[in-house]
């Protein structure tokens, strides 16, 4: 069965002015369809195909020479993409609670300072690329960013916060002040989606 584009689980404009209307009418029906129509077009007639996007991620080594390129950048972003849409909201922003919340002041010991490490990932990130909040291989959580559609799953982690730091997703409404489009986001992190991921992470 072939992969198909997420709907949108808010309207294009419910981000304003976090992020734009027409900067999410072109990420998401433009960039995240054609991540989508290129991964299937990647893995049709394969083995590939009917496994999830988590499994194909997890075990690139396994994918043919001949698509892995396709498959890492495609599928990563179709990955990516697929999970960045759920962990905002229009009634998002504030802090975590709960376990997710105790985990993060355990790990970074505060909200601001994991916060202020997040950022530096997001900002500090040359080109293209993503800043995640993953499960690591031990249950821990750790804070990185990856280059283009590189997927935390390749390297054997769960993301449950991630932030798409590609111009295509800012540039529109933020141009070159990546930072703003960054301090921005925080308004609208949906922390209940974030904290669900965490516990099916564990």
């Amino acid at each position: 069965m072939a992969f198909t584009l997420p709907d949108l689980p808010y309207a294009h404009d419910a981000l304003e002015p976090s992020i734009d209307t027409r900067t999410m009418q072109i990420h998401h029906g433009k960039h995240h369809q054609g991540y989508t129509n290129k991964l299937n077009a990647a893995i049709e007639g394969t083995d590939l195909e009917g496994k999830s996007i988590e499994d194909i991620l997890r075990n690139m080594d396994s994918v043919p020479d001949g698509i892995k390129g396709a498959v890492q950048n495609n599928g990563g972003g179709y990955a990516n993409h697929s999970l960045f849409w759920t962990v905002m909201s229009p009634d998002g922003g504030g802090a975590p609670s709960g376990a997710l919340g105790d985990a993060i002041n355990s790990t970074f010991g505060s909200f601001d300072e994991f916060k202020s490490a997040f950022s530096s990932a997001a900002g500090t990130r040359f080109g293209s690329g993503w800043a995640w909040l993953v499960v690591d291989g031990d249950g821990g959580l750790q804070v990185y960013s990856t280059a283009n559609q590189d997927s935390p799953y390749m390297q054997g982690h769960t993301p449950i916060l991630g932030l798409d730091v590609w111009e295509h997703a800012y540039y529109l409404n933020y141009q070159n002040r990546r930072p703003d489009y960054v301090s921005s986001w925080w308004d609208v992190v949906n922390w209940g989606q974030v904290a669900a991921n965490f516990a099916a992470a564990k």
